[in-house]
């Protein structure tokens, strides 16, 4: 079977698979992250442009860490297919194409001259990244010219100061930089971390000047599922496309991009007059409350009880009937009510939801959305619990019995690897999350197995506001609630104690 490249789309597609725009047209975007998101929504969208004639631009990508995916994307010319599977209005809807507006994939540790030569580029005008929420993030390190900086920031810092030299500093070679990162306000701290290191460099008031003036740092809030290589169904998958594909990306249907600055700029990249799901606004707040309530508070508040309930997919949470029941407790009846939106659009989100968490494609694993769960269930569950509770002057039970969940989910011994595991059916799971977190539920975990108090341990966990930005134990009602809860949970399983204490 022959490896897809530009040699093959030329010659045509076997089967007849829909494919961009053949044509190389010039490179108008940087994008910084290579991975699964990234294509499956920015090179996507941007390909679906190209075949529109709204933009006719390609994409040089640069991979962010070391180690990294360039070779595997060089050596398919840039290509890869994407497959977007869903339900839509109740209907299994499934697309196919090959993306073409990859041009090649750069390591800047290998090629670091080739990276500023990219940014210097005549016709660039955009940059992208994703290098995950750690990315945008501030190190502190040392300007070496001729070596590529470690972090993402310090790196797009020397590339716009060689941009800045190539063209002496003119208003109209500035760039738009748009960073489809998870946290809030990306673009002013992305912004504000070059302008830190262009300070502590010395590049000069000039180029500051340059890096403020004639360049755009917008914030963004990104918004669709992209499961990824289908490693369980590839070999039907490729049989069906009849050509060798290592870079296979799986996506769902649904998209949302929402974009908060000049919508001027939205001229240059026109995603609207191509039909697409994109928002320009000078406020992304109440999507980002929407988005981060609805959406990610609802896979936070369920998937670490429906792991240790015994299930691995979120699509088969949804479809079990004491978990399916839960998240549509927790969206429906919980969340609903503290999100400060008209009724018409809550309710059309929260259906949106709920259909989504059911697509069948998805392969959206729970573990995996385990990462880190006590600082998202900080930012993504606490306030509509606290919120609630302010309207109806009550717990809420779903939410307020997920922070149980995971407090159970976080009970786990040190390995002889060094890591923390917990298990589930028997069966080891890692606990991830940082270092200092994970010791201390060890510790009280440690504590509790031998006196078993159950009290003491929720009080001690609760207690920690470097967690939650508060003592939980303030909340009414909140300690002994999730104290029974976890009580509840030990005793008779999860699946009995989401019953027991009201969740469903």
């Amino acid at each position: 079977m022959k490896q897809l490249n530009r040699t093959m789309l030329k010659e045509g597609l076997p089967g007849g698979i829909k494919s961009g725009s053949v044509e190389e047209f010039p490179v108008k975007v940087m994008q910084f992250g290579e991975g699964n998101f990234m294509r499956a929504f920015i090179d996507w969208m941007i390909d679906e442009m190209n075949q529109q004639g709204l933009f006719k631009g390609m994409v040089r990508m640069v991979q962010p860490i070391e180690n990294g995916m360039a070779d595997m994307i060089n050596a398919q010319d840039g290509l890869y297919t994407l497959l977007l599977r869903g339900v839509q209005d109740g209907k299994v809807v499934e697309q196919q194409q090959v993306i073409t507006c990859v041009k090649d994939c750069l390591n800047p540790y290998t090629a670091w001259q080739e990276t500023i030569d990219c940014a210097c580029g005549e016709d660039l005008r955009f940059v992208f990244s994703n290098t995950t929420e750690a990315g945008i993030a501030w190190l502190e390190e040392e300007y070496n010219a001729g070596v590529c900086p470690k972090s993402f920031p310090a790196k797009l810092a020397v590339l716009l100061y060689e941009r800045f030299k190539k063209f002496k500093g003119a208003s109209d070679k500035g760039l738009i930089v748009i960073p489809c990162e998870l946290i809030d306000k990306n673009g002013k701290k992305l912004h504000e971390y070059i302008r830190r290191h262009a300070e502590n460099w010395n590049f000069g008031s000039e180029f500051i000047q340059w890096l403020d003036s004639a360049n755009h740092f917008v914030c963004t809030l990104v918004d669709r599922i992209v499961a990824g290589y289908p490693r369980n169904e590839i070999d039907q998958i490729l049989a069906k496309l009849g050509y060798q594909d290592n870079l296979v990306n799986c996506g769902e249907i649904f998209h949302f991009f929402v974009i908060e600055g000049d919508a001027a700029l939205g001229e240059e990249i026109p995603f609207h007059k191509a039909g697409l799901n994109v928002v320009w606004t000078d406020d992304q707040s109440p999507y980002r409350t929407r988005k981060v309530r609805f959406l990610n508070g609802a896979h936070t508040s369920s998937v670490l009880a429906a792991y240790l309930g015994g299930l691995d997919y979120v699509d088969e949470m949804m479809e079990d009937k004491v978990y399916g029941r839960f998240v549509e407790n927790a969206i429906h009846h919980e969340v609903y009510h503290t999100v400060n939106l008209p009724e018409q659009e809550k309710s059309f989100f929260a259906n949106s939801i709920i259909e989504r968490f059911r697509n069948p494609f998805a392969g959206h694993q729970l573990i995996s959305i385990s990462l880190n769960s006590t600082s998202k269930w900080q930012v993504r569950v606490l306030p509509s619990l606290l919120d609630y509770v302010t309207l109806k002057k009550e717990l809420p039970k779903a939410l307020t019995f997920s922070l149980a969940a995971l407090i159970c989910f976080y009970d786990a011994e040190q390995a002889a690897d060094g890591k923390y595991y917990g298990y589930c059916r028997s069966n080891p799971y890692q606990v991830s999350d940082d270092a200092d977190r994970v010791e201390f539920f060890a510790s009280v975990w440690k504590s509790w197995k031998a006196d078993k108090d159950t009290r003491k341990l929720a009080d001690a966990i609760l207690a920690r506001k470097d967690f939650w930005d508060m003592d939980l134990n303030t909340v009414p009602g909140m300690t002994d609630f999730v104290a029974a809860s976890i009580d509840a949970i030990k005793i008779s399983g999860i699946r009995a104690a989401i019953k027991t204490m009201g969740a469903v």
